[in-house]
């Protein structure tokens, strides 16, 4: 496992977590001490593959993230993505595991069961001024794909509520869709 490290336009890409610590002390803002350095060194002994950024002071960060990337080239090219990532090893053979985006798009014709979460403007009857609300809708529809059922949810609202409404990407936590069956 090798490491990238970004701070500002100082980057590199190591193979061990002293090097890491050799390049980070050698930028004097970010100011290296021995809990710092023991953070880091947790941080790549975890399973965790999430990005890791650490704050200098307010809106300034530098940032971590764990790669197979042989060298830079790779890494910027993201040809190493790890084994694990939408796909598990069995010897030589990868089997397929669906992501969420490709579940997405999967097509599968049937009724389906969408769930949005979205932002719609209602007035305030006492004030008359308007305002954004959570506001979570459940439907059950007809659909070729999860995305076709997110496209039908959102062109049926659109003419059912107010048009500065704020509609969630179909790939976003706010959207989410379950197969129910086939239609007869």
């Amino acid at each position: 496992m090798n490491l990238y490290l970004r701070y500002f336009d100082r980057e590199t890409l190591v193979h061990n977590v002293d090097d890491a610590i050799d390049f980070l002390a050698s930028i004097q803002e970010i100011g290296m001490n021995a809990d710092l350095e023991a953070d880091i060194r947790d941080y790549v002994e975890s399973d965790v593959f999430y990005p890791k950024r650490y704050k200098i002071r307010p809106r300034v960060y530098f940032i971590i993230i764990k790669t197979e990337a042989a060298t830079m080239l790779d890494f910027k090219q993201k040809k190493a993505l790890r084994s694990n990532a939408g796909a598990a090893t069995s010897g030589d053979q990868r089997e397929f595991v669906p992501t969420a985006a490709t579940r997405l798009s999967e097509q599968k014709q049937g009724w389906y069961q969408g769930t949005l979460d979205f932002k719609r403007v209602v007035m305030i009857p006492g004030t008359g001024k308007h305002e954004y609300r959570d506001t979570h809708f459940v439907a059950a529809c007809k659909a070729n794909s999860g995305l076709d059922c997110y496209n039908r949810i959102v062109e049926y609202l659109k003419g059912r509520v107010d048009s500065r409404s704020q509609f969630p990407s179909s790939k976003g936590k706010n959207f989410k869709f379950t197969f129910l069956g086939l239609w007869k």
